[in-house]
């Protein structure tokens, strides 16, 4: 088996290195479309979906991203119809990450793929890793949450604001805290 490119290594959760020129531009240019999308007038709905189509890897009906909205990559990130992301959302996409139909992010939600080694010798050397993020359709993440690296987070959920979110949730529950808990079955 050949050398894997440092992207490779990023989608399939190997260690990387984040500053290889390759990801660095990629990451410019997720930058320079989603600070063009903040600057759309809010009622051009045709060329706002135009853009998000280009940058996302799958972009279902009747998405709407409030500005501002910050991606790694976007060509990670794939949003279900419907789905409402409110402002200051940030996306880090160094792995798939997958939102479901009809799913609600509030706002100041972060979405963390990425991560780096608890190593300080593997951090020094300038390596992180990431691991794919599955939120289910229907849910509804609450103001200000964080969501880790890895974690699935099933169907109809309730996550509360400000929860940290570092497990994996099952489906139809809601969950809050630091780090989340499962609250209730619903």
């Amino acid at each position: 088996m050949g050398a894997s490119s440092e992207r490779e290594k990023m989608i399939s959760g190997r260690l990387y290195r984040a500053a290889d020129p390759e990801l660095v531009a990629a990451r410019a240019e997720a930058r320079r479309a989603a600070r063009a999308y903040s600057a759309l007038d809010p009622g051009a709905a045709d060329a706002r979906r135009k853009l998000l189509a280009g940058l996302f890897r799958y972009l279902g009906d009747d998405v709407v991203v409030e500005p501002p909205f910050h991606c790694d990559y976007g060509a990670n990130i794939s949003m279900g119809a419907g789905v409402y992301v409110n402002a200051f959302c940030a996306v880090l996409d160094c792995a798939p990450v997958t939102i479901g139909a009809g799913t609600l992010l509030g706002p100041g939600v972060y979405l963390c793929a990425a991560t780096h080694p608890v190593d300080p010798d593997e951090r020094e050397q300038g390596l992180e890793y990431a691991l794919p993020i599955v939120i289910g359709s229907n849910v509804w993440i609450a103001a200000g949450v964080v969501v880790g690296p890895g974690v699935t987070i099933g169907d109809g959920c309730t996550i509360g604001a400000g929860s940290v979110v570092l497990t994996d949730v099952p489906g139809k529950v809601v969950a809050a805290g630091n780090p989340a808990r499962i609250i209730r079955h619903l």
